[in-house]
């Protein structure tokens, strides 16, 4: 099945996708790598995490004149977030983009909150960037541009392939 998703992603949208489904999100989602989900822990998140998605994934950055434009973006290996993804998981997070799967901890909390894991194709960078229609913000800069948050508005942002679903199936075992 295919499936367009508009953020902050439902219930209900989330107990329908099954593994091998196709996603494209619209809405707003944002990126997150090693430091940022350990910082997550430590501190206060800057953003609510509730119903979000989160993107493993370091963009390249063109800053000019204040504002910022993404350049490319693809994901980054998932299974570096292993350590801190349950507990982000478990403040609400929805959805997370990545590659190359995720442990057993994370696929439980991924079930335990209802939320998926999507796998985003390496070597589409330029594909995904045409999708993103606006950085609406970064958050924490002083971790280094690859590593900060950033706050991306997305126009059908995909293709996504459901590899870990919430009914606790995973497309990396099967």
């Amino acid at each position: 099945m295919e499936y367009e998703l508009t953020t902050p992603l439902k219930e209900e949208e989330i107990k329908k996708l099954n593994i091998k489904d196709t996603v494209y999100i619209t809405g707003t989602i944002y990126t997150a790598r090693d430091s940022a989900h350990k910082k997550m822990l430590e501190t206060k998140p800057p953003i609510d995490l509730k119903n979000i998605t989160i993107f493993h994934a370091g963009p390249i950055i063109q800053e000019k004149d204040d504002k910022y434009n993404i350049v490319a973006i693809g994901p980054t290996t998932s299974m570096r977030m292993n350590p801190y993804e349950p507990e982000v998981l478990d403040m609400g997070v929805k959805a997370i983009i990545g590659k190359g799967g995720m442990d057993e901890k994370t696929q439980e909390a991924l079930v335990r909150n209802n939320a998926v894991f999507l796998t985003a194709v390496g070597g589409c960078a330029a594909v995904y960037v045409n999708s993103i229609n606006e950085v609406k913000d970064v958050y924490w800069l002083d971790l280094g541009m690859p590593e900060a948050i950033w706050e991306l508005k997305v126009e059908k942002f995909g293709p996504l392939i459901v590899t870990i679903d919430s009914k606790d199936n995973n497309m990396y075992k099967k």
